[in-house]
């Protein structure tokens, strides 16, 4: 297992990579390309100066989140095959560089929701939240001006300005779009990359829905262990594969995170690993990434994962806004690097009582 920890890139993290390198077992950062629009290319050159910022500072890009699926991907516009190509040679850019994990999602529009990106906790620490009851009510092309007020200056990956500026024709363009349309489509999308993954041992880690379940009426299909069984039998190759986000399934309690560790065994190259606090059924909020703090058992996660041969990439996702860090929503340094020592900590500890 690889710790990591998510870096944005030069220009929009407030963390540093020297920071990120002094927190103890860490020795890679997940990044991306954050200037880039979904459809575009990724040139090798602009891949290979990442390469260089993150590895002279004594670090190794470990996996790539994300180089983003485009909604004319995910609808099968007229646009798709062009987007496609261009995907294709992103990948190449990527795997030239030695980097064999992406992860991505297919969600259509929003790649995530929340109702509060700096909810207050009871120690003073600030969290992202999600009230059901406020979604319901709200009108999703609203949520531009709320999600820029609360983003605090900082560009949110998956909240994209130039996404948002086009709410209104994304809603109509996905009208037709049911759950069985978005299947389809990214088996298709899967197919097509599958020789330049085979061609540079790329696994594709898709990203489970978050929240689990459909919002604003748009299908929602990587959510619980039906539909990732589902799309690991569809296309059964090694290219196509699952992250393991614990606080995407954890959103519903109904999901057995270990059970699906279990029965993705030897495909989750990728694993996000964070804690949710269930206030009601319709009310969760993010929280500390010890099993006490949540309403999650993170030693029973990553035992599910050591028991499984688990030997991919690691990274505390989210974390607590803690002692007046400004920072990304959910990506401050000081509660991920608390997290990267808790759960180095349990697997140091599962590890030497096997």
């Amino acid at each position: 297992m690889e710790m990591t920890l998510r870096w944005y890139g030069p220009g929009y993290d407030s963390v540093s990579l020297a920071q990120i390198k002094q927190v103890p077992g860490v020795r890679g950062v997940i990044t991306t390309l954050m200037g880039k629009q979904p459809g575009e290319v990724w040139t090798e050159a602009e891949v290979q100066e990442l390469r260089a910022v993150v590895e002279a500072e004594g670090l190794q890009i470990m996996g790539i989140e994300s180089i983003n699926v485009s909604d004319d991907i995910k609808i099968g516009t007229a646009n798709r095959e062009a987007h496609i190509a261009n995907y294709i040679k992103s990948l190449e850019s990527v795997g030239k560089a030695g980097i064999k994990v992406v992860c991505y999602n297919f969600m259509p529009i929003f790649d995530w929701t929340r109702t509060d990106l700096a909810r207050v906790r009871e120690d003073g620490s600030t969290v992202l939240a999600y009230n059901q009851d406020i979604i319901d009510e709200i009108n999703p092309e609203s949520l531009k001006g709320s999600m820029e007020k609360m983003a605090g200056g900082f560009v949110l990956p998956g909240w994209e300005p130039e996404r948002l500026d086009k709410l209104k024709a994304l809603f109509e363009a996905y009208q037709d779009v049911d759950e069985e349309v978005l299947f389809q489509n990214l088996v298709y999308f899967l197919e097509r990359i599958r020789d330049v993954c085979e061609t540079y041992g790329i696994r594709m880690a898709i990203h489970p829905d978050d929240p689990a379940w459909p919002i604003f009426g748009l299908p929602r299909i990587v959510r619980d262990k039906q539909t990732i069984m589902r799309l690991l039998k569809a296309v059964d190759q090694p290219h196509n594969c699952l992250t393991i986000c614990t606080g995407s399934l954890g959103t519903n309690p109904q999901n057995d995170i270990c059970d699906i560790i279990r029965a993705a065994q030897g495909r989750i190259p990728f694993a996000h690993i964070r804690n949710l606090r269930f206030n009601s059924e319709r009310d969760f909020e993010e929280s500390a990434h010890l099993s006490s703090d949540g309403s999650m058992d993170m030693y029973a996660i990553m035992k599910a994962l050591h028991e499984t041969g688990f030997d991919g990439i690691m990274r505390p996702d989210h974390g607590r806004m803690l002692w007046g860090e400004v920072a990304v929503p959910g990506y401050g340094l000081y509660d991920r690097a608390i997290g990267a020592g808790y759960l180095e900590g349990l697997w140091e500890a599962i590890e030497k009582n096997e």
